[in-house]
Order: structure tokens, then C-alpha cells, then sequence
């Protein structure tokens, strides 16, 4: 590779135009130039009279007749001059040169004292002037560079194509290419394979001019016009017989630029489309990805099968809060950027002329929408049964309890009392017995009646745990029953044993008062007693303080009653006590225990003190629930106050976004630094949040279902969170995709701060955004407030041009123009974007003219990923003129802007 550099500075433009003015001053007449002149224009007529099959030897004499130069002419133009004279006479020569200077003026060039006599009498500086304003004509006239003339176009050609090699500083036609070294740098510049740049040196100029001489002659169909010797030893070679030479190299070369400056134009192309293809293919896998997720997601939201327990329960609404926490932000994150990439996607496919991408069925944005609402519709009702169904098990495993305590508390009252009814006793009893028996049947069927509220409460809460759908619900409908059976076998046999001591009643007579009147107030007594008891440890459960405080008041309700039932008992007492008085008044000996109860005094005492013992304990328990349900109380004031402040922030984020997003005050990078400003503000943000799920989490922990002192649910802060993640990103992707329009479409940063001021000052559509309750531009018009905005900018608009109008930026007929339509219109007729007519004059070119391009061709003149991407999607070419291997570029390049035919 050849080392180029800057270094070689010696001679600055100064240098070359002093040493110059000082040549033309000392060399005006030098012979060598017309020497050099004389062998360059001969070989240059050479170059071209030998595709006719002939060529000249002496430049003067082989011209003198007029035939050779008429034939030059039409060799070099490609057209037909008039017939020549075919006389040797002189006017015949004279009449033969004066067509082709004829010729030559109609082509609009002026001969200066250029005359048919002076060429035919071999004026040698006559005719070389001639071929001098041919070759000027044909060969350098149309070399322009940047609107230039032809020799300061050719000088600047030169310049361009050497300005990198080391020792090369090209300022004219003469000194500039004495060392050869320019010659050899143009020649390397175009084709590296050619010459060994590095290996030349600037004091070997012989060497380095036949090293350019003989390589132009092999391999680029240039002939030795020059002797490197004479250009060397003349201090100052001809300038016309240099631009002469160089010219060729110019027209050598032309072809070869044209082809790489198509090849470049058909490459952009291909990136971009290789590129959107890309940007396609990712949005198609994302899309599918993100619907796959939902399709699997929603089928497990939608199973509402129960757990038969609490723990299993909170274990799904555990898994549902990770789903919320974990699994589903970063899909949300996906759904957005999948807008956004097609939003981006479009906007490029617009920016360079493609059609809009249409996505596969069922991966629209909209159903991707809809899919998403589906699964939001789901996930909310799937959250509001989960907690449906703790609140069910919570009341369940409480009614299952208090079933089993009641049952176990009748069941131990039911032990033996069918035995005792079975009992014939009365038989064989004495009078006093039989009294006895009768009384002690009495206390009993007094008791069974007290007992009967028991089973009823027993039966109810069967009743309304199969209502709940218990788990368990077969065994408490099989003790239920068992008690229900019992209670009427109890009634029957209590019903017979009356009807047999009845029957007896009437031969008894005497009968103890006090025992009976003891027996008779003990039961309810003690029956008091149990229901005292079984109250005071009866669960409860609560979820307020309101609901604790209630039970509180009760309790001490009860515990006022305790005074007149002490009372009681020492009433009761005092019966037995009466009984032992009388016995020890009158030398009575008692035998055995009251004949009427099996109630005796110390079962009365016994009991009394249990229940005081259990009034403090309840005092206990009830006091607790005070601190947990205060603690509760804590975590929803806990919980409100971060919320009733994290949710207004929100609520001014997305204003404030609104604003950024309508201030046209500044560039769109300001607004674009200032929306990334908002969204790292949002991002640092996410920490509350955070704080407020793990808040929420222990509320939930803790079976708290309600706040009165918010109106924010965690819920609504998480729709809120990320609607504002969504609209922040949304608007940087808006601006993204202006600045991409601005750039792409060469408009000014106030061009497009005005179009945006007209568009705002006319969007009137406004649309609700649920959350939070706030309005925002929709970034659209209708086709009044369009019309109206057209005419504020200056347009006379028909009805016929308006609606041709709405043709372009409402293509769809949806009855809105939004502003990237807007903007697309007000800049389409300025935009410069690539078409398949230049795509097509490219390929053209790089096929040398033909209708077809071979796979030689493309690998040949395009890097090899972009050469097989297009031999893939080219089909085979079927014209008349097709050689094998023919590709169609035409139907390629209108495929890739959506064009079925030009």
C-alpha cells in the first residue's frame, strides 16, 4: 500500500509562477515545444484514425489534402461529413479542408487565422494550431469540474485525484508533471495494481515518466505521445501537448468513476433497505414474543379454581404480586419499545421513499393493543377473586372453628343423657325417690330446652359453611347430622320418661320444696354459666378498630351483669344452706346429694370462679386485637400519605411532559435534552414506588382491605407509573422522528418551530387519558382546523385542490391529519430522497447499458454482502436479449420502492 502523505511543500504557488514568468520571458520561441506539440498531436491523431484503419506519419504533409482530416473528424464526432472532392488539383485539397474547418465552425468553435490555403501548404504552426482547437473541442471542452472551464476543470481533476501522494503538488500544465511522478500518482490512484507508487523516487524522472508512458500504452490503450527525455531537459514542456496527454487519462478513467459512483448510490440504497428489513424482522420477533407472553399469561390469570386453604391461597396472591413486581414491568417496557421501534420504523421507510411496513397478521400495533388490554382486563379481575376468595377462607376456617367448639362443647353435654333416659329406676323407687325422680326429670327437660339454641347455632353454621363451599363441608354435614339425630332421640326418650313419671306422679305426695327450688334455680344458672363461658371464649374476628371497639363494648356490657348474678349464685346458696339449717334444726340426716340436680353447691362454685377467671383473660385478648388493628390502622395512614403524594407527582409529570411536548421555544435537541432531563427524573423516581409496593404488600399481609384515607388504591398508582413511563417515551420518540424529518428533509430549525406553532395553535382534538384525569393534545387536526391552518400559512385552497390535499396526508381516510403528515406535506415538494429511476440509472451504468446485470457484474462492483443480498432477491431476466445468468435490476429497484411498474 502506498504510503501518501503532505510533506512534500518545497515549492509553494509563489515559486511555480515566478520561475514560469521568467520561462515565457526566455522561451517564447523555444522549438522543443513545437517538437513536443508535433509528436503528441500526431499520436493523438493516431489514437483515433487507427479505429478507421489508417494513421499519419508527418502531421504538416498527411493532412494537406483535406481526406485524412475529414475522416479525423467524423472518427471523433461520430458523424458523417459531406462527401469529399476526389481531385488531386489544389482547389480540390483547398475545397476538402474547407468542410472539415466548416465542420469544425459549426460545432462553435472560431478559427483565428486559420485558413484551408495555410493547411494545404503545409504551414506546420497553422496545422498544429488546428488539431490543437479540434482536440480542445472534442477531447477537453466538455471536462468540467464544479462549473469551471475546461482547463481549470482538468487542473482541478488532477489536483483532486493526487492530493494524497507523497512529492506530487500539481499547479499547472507544464512544470507540475516534469518529475513524472503526477503521472504515475493518477495512474496508481485509479488502478493500485498497476504501479508500486512507494518504490518511485522523486530524482528519477526519465525512470518515472516511462514507468507512466509504458504502462498507459499496455493496459490503458493510451499511446506514447511524449518523450520523457524532452519534457526532462526542457525547462519548461508544453503545455498543450501535457493537457493533451493528461486528457486522456481523464477520459481513460471517466468510465470507471461513473461506474463507482453509481455502485455507491445502488449501495446506500441497499444498506437502507437492508436495514429496514432488519428493523422489520425485530419488530415481527418482538411482536410475536410479546403476544406469545400474553397468550401464555392469560390462560393462568384466567384460572379461578380455589384452594382448599388459606395458606395455598396466599400463596397465589404471593405469585400473582411477584407477576405484578417482576414479570410484568419488563414487558411493559417491551410493548413500549415496540411502538416506538415501529413508529421509527415508518418514519425511515417514509424518509426514503419506501412503502410503510405492514406487519403480519395479527402483530399490529393495534392488536398488540388489544391483546394487552385483554390481559389488563383479566389480570384486574383475577386480583379482585383472589381477594374475594381470602376474604371466603378467612370466614370459613373461622365458622369451622367455632362449629367444632360448639359441637364439642354439645357433645360433652349429650354424654350419657340417653343412658339416664333409658333408665326403669322409677320401678322399683320409693315414694321419695319417685318425687325425686319426677323433679330431677323437671331440672332436665329445663335443661334440654336451654340447649336447644345450641343446636340451632350448631345447624346454622353447617348451613352457611356448605353455602361457602367448605372444603371439609362432608364431615361437618356428618357431625351435624349425628347431632340433629341425637337431639331427637334425646327429645323422645325425654318425652317417654315424662309420660311414665306422670303416670307414677299420682302416688307420691311428698315432696322436699327446698331441693326442688334448688335444682330448679341452679340449671338456668349454670346454664347462664355456660353461655357465660362459652361467650367469653367465643373467637371473633374484626378489621377495624371501629369493629374491636364494638366488642370491647359489649364485653363490658357483660361484665355489668356480673353483680346481680353473684347475686344469683348467693341466692342459690342460700337454698342449700336453708336445707342444711333445717336438717341440723330439726336432727334430719342427709344422705347423698340433692335427689332433684346433679348440681351440687361446689359444682356452682366451681364454675363461678372459671368464669371470673375468664373475664380477665378476655380483657387480654381483646386488648390485643386494640394493638393490631392500631398497627393496622398505622400501615393505611402509612400507605395513604406516600400515596396521596406519589400519585399528584405523577399527575404533574405527565402536564409537565405535555408542556415540553407543545413548547416550541428552542431546538428539538433542547427539547429533547429536557425530555431526557424528565425521564431520568421519572427513572430516580422509581424508588417511592418501590416503597409503596412493599407498603402495600404488608397491608395485604395483613388482610387489610380498605383505606379511607386515600383515593389512591395501589392499583391506580401502578396504571398511573406506567402511563408515565409510556408517555415519556413516546414523546422523546415523537421528537426523535421530527429531528429524523428535519434532517432528512433539509428544513430549518425555525422552519420547523413554525410549523409546529401553526399545528399547535389549530389542534383542537383533544382526547381523555383515564388515569389521573387529564387532557392532552392528541397531536392531530380535522380537516376544518387542517384547512384553516393551510390558509393561515398563506395557501389558496379550492375544493378540488383541498381535497387533493387531504389525499396525501390522510391517505387512509381516517378524518385526521397528524403532524408528521403535516410536516410531510409541507416539505415534500423540497425534500431530495432517492427514487427507483436513479437506483435504476445506476444499475445501468454498472451493467454498461444493458437491460440486464450479470452475477459477475455485482460481485465485481459491489461489496460482497450488498452484491449477494441483491443476487438473492433478483429475479432471472426473461427478455428478447437475455445471455445466461441475466438478472432484472429494473423490476429489483421498483420492488424496492413499492412500485409495481414505472
Amino acid at each position: 500500500c502506498v504510503q501518501y502523505n503532505n510533506t512534500y511543500m518545497m515549492s509553494t504557488t509563489e515559486d511555480y509562477m515566478t520561475q514560469e514568468e521568467n520561462w515565457d520571458r526566455d522561451l517564447l520561441l523555444d522549438p522543443a515545444w513545437e517538437k513536443q506539440q508535433r509528436k503528441t498531436f500526431t499520436a493523438w491523431c493516431n489514437s483515433h484514425l487507427r479505429k478507421a484503419g489508417t494513421q499519419i506519419e508527418n502531421i504538416e504533409e498527411d493532412f494537406r489534402n483535406g481526406l485524412k482530416l475529414m475522416l479525423l473528424l467524423e472518427v471523433i464526432s461520430g458523424e458523417r461529413l459531406p462527401k469529399p472532392d476526389k481531385g488531386k488539383m489544389r482547389f480540390h485539397k483547398i475545397a476538402n479542408v474547407n468542410k472539415a474547418l466548416d465542420y469544425i465552425s459549426s460545432k462553435g468553435v472560431k478559427l483565428v487565422s486559420i485558413g484551408a490555403e495555410e493547411i494545404v501548404d503545409g504551414n506546420l504552426k497553422m496545422t498544429l494550431g488546428m488539431i490543437w482547437t479540434i482536440i480542445l473541442r472534442f477531447a477537453i471542452q466538455d471536462i468540467s469540474v464544479e462549473e469551471t472551464s475546461a482547463k481549470e476543470g482538468l487542473l482541478l481533476w488532477c489536483q483532486r485525484k493526487t492530493a494524497p501522494y507523497r512529492n506530487v503538488n500539481v499547479q499547472n500544465f507544464h512544470i507540475s508533471w516534469k518529475d513524472g511522478l503526477a503521472l504515475c500518482a493518477l495512474i496508481h490512484r485509479h488502478r493500485p495494481d498497476l504501479i508500486d507508487y512507494s518504490k518511485l523516487r522523486k530524482d528519477d524522472p526519465i525512470g518515472n515518466l516511462n514507468t507512466a508512458f509504458e504502462v498507459a500504452e499496455k493496459y490503458l490503450d493510451i499511446p506514447k505521445m511524449l518523450d520523457a527525455e524532452d519534457i526532462v531537459n526542457t525547462p519548461k514542456p508544453d503545455e498543450k501537448a501535457i493537457m493533451t496527454y493528461v486528457s486522456c487519462f481523464y477520459h481513460a478513467f471517466a468510465g470507471a468513476e461513473q461506474a463507482e459512483t453509481a455502485a455507491n448510490r445502488i449501495c446506500k440504497v441497499l444498506a437502507v433497505n437492508q436495514e429496514n428489513e432488519r428493523l422489520m424482522e425485530e419488530y415481527e420477533k418482538l411482536a410475536s414474543e410479546l403476544l406469545e407472553w400474553i397468550r401464555r399469561t392469560i390462560p393462568w390469570l384466567e384460572n379461578r379454581v380455589a384452594e382448599q386453604t388459606m395458606r395455598a391461597m396466599q400463596q397465589k396472591l404471593e405469585d400473582f404480586r411477584d407477576y405484578r413486581r417482576i414479570h410484568k414491568p419488563p414487558r411493559v417496557q417491551e410493548k413500549c419499545q415496540l411502538e416506538i421501534n415501529f413508529n421509527t420504523l415508518q418514519t425511515k421507510l417514509r424518509l426514503s421513499n419506501r412503502p410503510a411496513f405492514m406487519p403480519s397478521e395479527g402483530k399490529m400495533v393495534s392488536d398488540i393493543a388489544n391483546a394487552w388490554k385483554g390481559l389488563e382486563q383479566v389480570e384486574k379481575g383475577y386480583e379482585e377473586w383472589l381477594l374475594t376468595e381470602i376474604r371466603r377462607l378467612e370466614r370459613l376456617d373461622h365458622l369451622a372453628e367455632k362449629f367444632k367448639q360448639k359441637c364439642s362443647l354439645h357433645e360433652s353435654w349429650t354424654t350419657g343423657k340417653e343412658h339416664l333416659l333409658s333408665q326403669k329406676d322409677y320401678e322399683t323407687a320409693s315414694l321419695m325417690e319417685i318425687r325425686a325422680l319426677m323433679r330431677k326429670h323437671e331440672a332436665f327437660e329445663s335443661d334440654l330446652a336451654a340447649h336447644q339454641d345450641r343446636v340451632e347455632q350448631i345447624a346454622a353454621i353447617a348451613q352457611e359453611l356448605n353455602e361457602l363451599d367448605y372444603h371439609d363441608a362432608a364431615s361437618v354435614n356428618t357431625r351435624c347430622q349425628g347431632i340433629c339425630d341425637q337431639w331427637d332421640n334425646l327429645g323422645t326418650l325425654t318425652q317417654k320418661r315424662r309420660d311414665a313419671l306422670e303416670r307414677v306422679e299420682k302416688l307420691w305426695e311428698t315432696i322436699d320444696q327446698l331441693y326442688l327450688e334448688f335444682a330448679k334455680r341452679a340449671a338456668p344458672f349454670n346454664n347462664w354459666m355456660d353461655g357465660a363461658m362459652e361467650d367469653l371464649q367465643d373467637m371473633f374476628i374484626v378489621h377495624s378498630i371501629e369493629e374491636i371497639q364494638s366488642l370491647i363494648t359489649a364485653h363490658d356490657q357483660y361484665k355489668a351483669t356480673l353483680p346481680e348474678a353473684d347475686k344469683e349464685r348467693i341466692a342459690i346458696m342460700g337454698i342449700q344452706n336453708e336445707i342444711t339449717k333445717i336438717a341440723q334444726t330439726y336432727g334430719i340426716k342427709l344422705v347423698g346429694v340433692n335427689p332433684y340436680t346433679v348440681l351440687s353447691p361446689q359444682d356452682i362454685t366451681n364454675k363461678w370462679e372459671a368464669v371470673k377467671q375468664l373475664v380477665p383473660h378476655r380483657d387480654q385478648m381483646l386488648q390485643e386485637e386494640v394493638t393490631r388493628q392500631q398497627a393496622n390502622e398505622r400501615l393505611r395512614r402509612s400507605f395513604a400519605a406516600q400515596a396521596n403524594i406519589i400519585g399528584p407527582w405523577i399527575q404533574t409529570k405527565m402536564e409537565e411532559i405535555g408542556h415540553v411536548s407543545v413548547d416550541i421555544t428552542g431546538s428539538l435537541e433542547e427539547q429533547m435534552n429536557n425530555l431526557k432531563q424528565y425521564e431520568q427524573n421519572i427513572i430516580n423516581y422509581k424508588s417511592n414506588i418501590d416503597k409503596l409496593e412493599g407498603d402495600h404488600q404488608l397491608i395485604q399481609e395483613a388482610l387489610v382491605f380498605d383505606n379511607k384515607h386515600t383515593n389512591y388504591t395501589m392499583e391506580h398508582v401502578r396504571v398511573g407509573w406506567e402511563q408515565l413511563l409510556t408517555t415519556i417515551a413516546r414523546t422523546i420518540n415523537e421528537v426523535e422522528n421530527q429531528i429524523l424529518t428535519r434532517d432528512a428533509k433539509g428544513i430549518s430549525q425555525e422552519q420547523l418551530n413554525e410549523f409546529r406553532a401553526s399545528f399547535n395553535h389549530f389542534d383542537r382534538v383533544r382526547g381523555l387519558i383515564i388515569v389521573f384525569n387529564l387532557q392532552k393534545r392528541n397531536g392531530m387536526m380535522d380537516p376544518d382546523d387542517f384547512r384553516a391552518c393551510l390558509i393561515s400559512m398563506g395557501y389558496d385552497l379550492g375544493e378540488v385542490e383541498f381535497a387533493r390535499i387531504m389525499t396525501l396526508v390522510d391517505p387512509n381516510n381516517t378524518g385526521v391529519v397528524t403532524f408528521q403528515a403535516f410536516i410531510d406535506f409541507m416539505t415534500r415538494e423540497t425534500a431530495e430522497t432517492d427514487t427507483a429511476e436513479q437506483v435504476m440509472a445506476s444499475f445501468k451504468i454498472l451493467a454498461s447499458d444493458k437491460s440486464y446485470i450479470t452475477v459477475e457484474e455485482l460481485r465485481r462492483e459491489l461489496p460482497p454482502e450488498q452484491a449477494e443480498y441483491c443476487i438473492c432477491r433478483m429475479t432471472k431476466y426473461a427478455g428478447p436479449d437475455a445471455s445466461p445468468g441475466a438478472l432484472d435490476y429494473i423490476s429489483f429497484s421498483s420492488a424496492l420502492y413499492g412500485e409495481s411498474d414505472l
